[in-house]
């Protein structure tokens, strides 16, 4: 069975064991000592049996800090064996040394039951004797049980108060910074998920007109057709460059002189069917929402353009339905394309636009769905018309 070994005592330990040993030492050649030999209760006289309480208690102060309730018992009963021999003041001042290391580096329960069980002692060392031998010297007992016992624990415990209350304030400290460092992480994702949001919705209904009027005119072979899909590509490219610069104004720290392009609203839906009827698609459009908060016009608006730029990459050849329109206390956003196998160049897609679409609906603490239903593609979301509803 392996045996347990102690820590190695600290430095400053060992300069306190060899410091009080060596300085007791001294105090005994020179014959200095706490009573006189004549003293009734020195049972032993002569500077030899004094040394034995001095060397256990020099170990005693190499175990102040590892080993402090073990520490505190043998230096108790050194200290009491250093009592029937002539004393030695290093022996009791490396006990006090003890005592205030007990209280200091020991378990909690340990220093509580030091501080109630010295107080104790002090109380019973000066009513006891005074009380035996009615005379006012016996009050010094009580002072030097105090002093030498109750004085260094009191010191050791409000020490320790005083180190458990800063180290209290360093831990929160560091949990304050990490939750400062959580939200600025959780911040700056949010803003980079709206900027992303922002830049999609803004540019890829313009890219995917471009991309898809560009592969027409590569595969076909006739001037007029190839004349056509150029404007096209012509006019989605400079509003294409409009929106950048909008959103690169707004990214902007606001040392331009730029002023703030306004928020798409729910009139621009119009503006939109009318743009992607330019691009081939047949829409029509069924706009009677009423008049609803800002936010949630800004993400109908957005949905609506994410729904039509995927009708012209992905839709068959057909209608398109564009509906929105108050119901129950929310605005119901309806796009419907349709769906099957497609002929002919199409632009291919990352599903960024559905993911964008669900984050603002779930940012407004609605729903948002999008999959088939029969021959048509649907996309539907419901978003709350309540303020109070709007998360952050």
């Amino acid at each position: 069975m392996a045996v347990r070994r102690l820590p190695r005592p600290h430095r400053f330990d060992v300069w306190i064991a060899v410091g009080g040993l060596l300085g007791g030492l001294l105090l005994a050649i020179i014959g200095l000592g706490t009573r006189p030999a004549d003293d009734p209760l020195t049972l032993f006289d002569g500077p030899w049996p004094l040394l034995l309480p001095l060397t256990v208690m020099a170990g005693c102060e190499l175990l102040r800090r590892t080993a402090p309730r073990t520490a505190l018992i043998v230096g108790s009963v050194a200290v009491t064996a250093d009592l029937v021999t002539q004393g030695n003041l290093s022996t009791v001042l490396m006990f006090t040394d003890v005592m205030y290391a007990a209280v200091l580096y020991g378990p909690l329960a340990s220093a509580r039951r030091i501080q109630w069980i010295t107080g104790l002692l002090t109380v019973a060392g000066t009513v006891v004797p005074f009380a035996v031998w009615r005379v006012p010297e016996a009050l010094l007992i009580g002072v030097v049980v105090g002093v030498v016992a109750y004085a260094p624990a009191s010191t050791g415990w409000i020490v320790r108060n005083h180190r458990d209350a800063a180290e209290a304030a360093r831990l929160r400290a560091e949990q304050t910074a990490l939750l400062a460092e959580t939200d600025r992480v959780q911040a700056v994702t949010a803003e980079r998920a709206r900027m992303a949001r922002e830049l999609h919705d803004m540019v890829a209904n313009h890219l995917s007109a471009i991309a898809i009027h560009s592969t027409a005119a590569l595969s076909l072979d006739e001037p007029e057709t190839s004349r056509q899909a150029l404007t096209v590509i012509r006019e989605n490219s400079v509003d294409g460059l409009a929106e950048m610069r909008r959103l690169i104004g707004i990214l902007r720290d606001g040392s331009g002189d730029r002023e703030p392009a306004a928020a798409p609203t729910l009139d621009g839906v119009a503006a939109l069917v009318d743009g992607a009827r330019a691009n081939g698609l047949d829409v029509t459009l069924d706009n009677r929402p009423g008049e609803v908060p800002s936010p949630v016009e800004l993400a109908a608006y957005r949905i609506v353009q994410e729904s039509l730029t995927n009708a012209l990459k992905h839709a068959r050849p057909g209608r398109v339905t564009v509906c929105l329109a108050r119901r129950d206390g929310v605005l119901d956003v309806r796009v419907s394309s349709p769906y099957g196998p497609v002929d002919g160049p199409r632009a291919p897609g990352s599903g960024a636009g559905l993911v964008g679409m669900r984050e603002r609906a779930a940012l407004l603490g609605g729903t948002f769905e999008a999959g088939p239903e029969g021959a048509l593609w649907t996309v539907r979301a419901a978003l709350p018309l309540i303020e109070g509803d709007h998360r952050s």
